[in-house]
């Protein structure tokens, strides 16, 4: 596909898909007017596609890996049931103080419980199971994270990774950047894990789902 069809198909995609609305619609203006890095945020289409896998699977709990101002976050909730909770982690007091004023004035914001701390120590004494596990957060902590939540992951459990891609520095040899080489290590880990099965799509900057197989399989 030439750069120029894949474009075209980026804004044909965008254009057909749901816009971000009242209180969301406001984070994520505010989120690319008043950070240098608005490109972290969930884009568009990962987070209709999150509120997608919530809606069909059912998902009660979820847990985010990753707040920052909490774009992705308020798409689940909005989708999981009203008794339904989403766990959101962010490390930067900072960044979770600006998510957390997003979060209460949204009418879903009572469904998110936000934890502010090293996401790797606060997994570790959360209980599970999580029906749906999102990550978005330090790059090169990918893998730690996978081999954190798969435990933690409910049967019909889906796992929930972006930024696989990096903006084309994992598909070039030559970079190799801690970030670029962390999301490489965990697409491998991904692929070989005899636990789950895997698809690595191409939406946003790429977005790695994955499953558990059944008991039989693994």
């Amino acid at each position: 596909m030439s750069d120029l069809v894949a474009s075209a198909a980026l804004r044909y995609a965008e254009e057909n898909t749901s816009p971000f609305e009242g209180p969301l619609a406001v984070a994520a203006a505010w989120t690319q007017d008043n950070t240098s890095a608005p490109a972290m945020m969930s884009g568009l289409a990962e987070a209709r596609l999150l509120e997608a896998l919530i809606v069909a699977g059912g998902a009660r709990r979820v847990l985010e890996i990753g707040t920052f101002t909490a774009v992705g976050t308020l798409s689940m909730a909005a989708a999981v049931p009203a008794d339904g909770r989403v766990t959101t982690l962010e490390v930067d007091a900072d960044i979770a103080a600006v998510a957390r004023r997003h979060i209460d004035a949204s009418p879903h914001g009572r469904r998110v419980e936000l934890i502010v701390g090293d996401a790797l120590e606060t997994i570790a004494g959360l209980e599970g199971p999580f029906d749906l596990v999102y990550i978005d957060a330090w790059k090169a902590d990918y893998p730690a994270y996978f081999d954190a939540v798969v435990p933690k992951l409910a049967e019909r459990g889906v796992i929930v990774a972006d930024n696989l891609f990096r903006d084309g520095a994992a598909l070039d040899p030559t970079a190799q950047d801690e970030g670029t080489l962390g999301m490489r290590e965990f697409a491998s880990a991904v692929q070989r894990d005899v636990r789950v099965r895997n698809v690595l799509l191409t939406i946003g900057d790429g977005v790695m789902l994955a499953w558990r197989r059944p008991p039989d399989e693994q």
